[in-house]
């Protein structure tokens, strides 16, 4: 069996071989640290499941997951990579890799396919920087639940996931990720594992579907009602409601039922609170 393919060794002969660079435009860093990679593997939860990865690369993860899961099925837009993975993952009949963008694919559809064939389905990837909010958004807004998400992101983002309110990180992607996941970090991975070497560091996050769910009447009408809420950060709460076009005398009516002063900000609001709001918002 060959090194893995997170090895220096490996990583430099694949690239070589394909006479292949990391293309920023898609957010490209090859990880090098063979280690990282089992260890993120070894916490997707996804033993003889079926894993979802978007943005294999050059197949360093996939590999691990391989080894684990019953069936990877990794997305890959940049054409470059198709043959490289054919390659570099010719031992594993498990993976399926698919040629499209992600943010394209009919996401509710293929996890709906999947759950008639597997009883847990997650995803674990290394996932590009530059889009990791609207992959994200694209999982967490969907009408068919994974039981669990491990993805490496900007250690910055990942911050902001797993914020507490009255924190510098706390935003309204904070409260919405909340509202769907319990959220936690569970690796910081430093810049020096990546070859090209980036400019910041990392972290993997998991998100675990919550025991109890939250309810509210329109989920997406509840994420749009929090996103106004810290619209403008130095503004009150009070004044970023007054831009979702209700009367001054509603929105005050709003926040004093909820117990809130006027001059409150939303970092110092926390997810309940937001639910209660939104509740109090949909009835005046």
């Amino acid at each position: 069996m060959n090194k893995p393919i997170a090895s220096v060794a490996r990583t430099n002969e694949i690239l070589k071989k394909f006479d292949l660079y990391a293309k920023k435009g898609y957010g490209q860093n090859f990880i090098i640290e063979p280690g990282i990679v089992r260890k993120i593997a070894e916490n997707a939860q996804g033993d003889n499941q079926c894993i979802i990865e978007i943005g294999p690369g050059i197949g360093a993860l996939t590999e691990q997951l391989a080894l684990r899961a019953k069936r990877v099925i990794a997305y890959e837009i940049d054409d470059r990579l198709i043959d490289v993975l054919a390659y570099s993952l010719s031992e594993y009949n498990n993976v399926e890799i698919i040629h499209e963008d992600f943010l394209q694919m009919d996401f509710d559809q293929l996890i709906k396919e999947l759950k008639k064939q597997y009883e847990k389905i997650v995803v674990c990837a290394n996932l590009p920087y530059y889009i990791t909010t609207p992959i994200l958004f694209k999982i967490f807004e969907s009408k068919e639940e994974v039981d669990c998400i491990t993805v490496m992101v900007q250690k910055e983002v990942a911050d902001r996931f797993c914020a507490n309110k009255s924190t510098k990180d706390y935003n309204a992607l904070s409260v919405i990720t909340q509202y769907l996941y319990d959220a936690k970090t569970i690796m910081k991975i430093p810049r020096t594992i990546f070859n090209p070497k980036p400019n910041i560091d990392s972290a993997v996050v998991q998100f675990n579907k919550k025991s109890e769910k939250n309810t509210v009447d329109n989920e997406a009408a509840f994420f749009e009602f929090v996103k106004g809420c810290f619209k403008q950060r130095r503004k009150t709460l009070y004044n970023n409601l007054k831009e979702l076009g209700k009367q001054p005398e509603v929105i005050k009516k709003c926040i004093d039922d909820a117990g809130l002063s006027e001059t409150i900000r939303a970092e110092a609001c926390d997810l309940d609170k937001f639910i209660e709001l939104y509740n109090l918002w949909r009835e005046l």
